[in-house]
């Protein structure tokens, strides 16, 4: 069967290696007939040994053509789903109903972090997942403190998720080439951390919207609902410059540092600070 080609509109770079494909088959942990998410399956080349070791595969595919060459690859098999469809708009608790899943997936470049970003609020659909990101976006979500290239993402996939460096992918990996290397990384939800999404990544985000700004510059704006249990409250409270010295000295930050600096057990402290201490 002759192999679609990739488009770049799509972000697509299809993984030939079959080294590759396998160690990512390997790090599923395939059990019998579970269910596996794949999102993005192209041309099915980390799809087809799924199928074949009995899993139940839901792909996730946008791109016509990719959809098309699945259908054909694939016609008969009673344990592959194609599901079409935007990854950034479909609801995984609805695909699953009430059961768990692993997620897998050659995550395009482009929207990499955004799915990630999605999949926070949806992590405990999944048992864990096998994702391949470019290797410099990979890298920036195991920054460590005191990194300058530790970002809102790195923060907030770190409180949510244990992150683990599976192996590095070379460009020769895939077809088309790409410019750049990828990273293979095992992410498991975390047990669910005394933290309420939305307003934790509120902050984060707030604190890292300008990195070359101190925590105490870029967080001196910075307002939360006064009701956080109702959404509906749209009454907000201000903090004083007061109010952010006297919370920076209570969880022991210096509000000179940059938010790069604080570490992950900093930022929920400083997330209790605000959101459960403070008037």
């Amino acid at each position: 069967m002759k192999l679609i080609s990739a488009k770049k509109s799509f972000g697509q770079n299809f993984l030939i290696s079959h080294r590759h494909i396998q160690q990512i088959v390997s790090a599923l942990s395939l059990r019998a007939a579970e269910t596996i998410i794949e999102i993005g399956s192209g041309c099915g080349a980390l799809t087809e040994p799924l199928i074949e070791l009995g899993a139940n595969v839901i792909a996730i595919e946008l791109e016509r053509n990719a959809i098309d060459f699945l259908k054909s690859k694939f016609p008969e098999k009673k344990n592959f789903t194609l599901i079409e469809a935007d990854v950034l708009k479909i609801n995984f608790s609805d695909i699953l109903q009430t059961q768990k899943a692993k997620l897998v997936g050659n995550l395009p470049f482009y929207i990499s972090t955004a799915i990630l970003q999605k999949l926070i609020p949806e992590r405990f659909c999944f048992e864990f997942m096998v994702l391949m990101f470019q290797r410099e976006v990979a890298e920036r979500l195991l920054c460590e403190p005191k990194n300058s290239n530790r970002g809102f993402l790195s923060v907030v996939a770190q409180t949510f998720f244990h992150l683990e460096k599976l192996f590095d992918v070379p460009p020769s990996a895939f077809r088309p080439v790409p410019k750049v290397w990828s990273s293979v990384l095992k992410i498991t939800p975390k047990e669910q951390p005394s933290v309420d999404e939305k307003p934790f990544c509120d902050l984060v985000g707030k604190a890292f919207s300008q990195k070359r700004k101190t925590l105490f510059n870029n967080l001196k704006n910075f307002s939360k609902a006064k009701n956080e249990s109702d959404c509906r409250d749209s009454k907000t409270l201000e903090f004083t410059k007061e109010h952010w010295l006297t919370i920076f000295q209570k969880v022991g930050i210096d509000p000179s540092d940059r938010a790069e600096a604080l570490s992950n057990e900093k930022w929920l402290e400083l997330y209790r600070e605000v959101f459960d201490n403070s008037p």
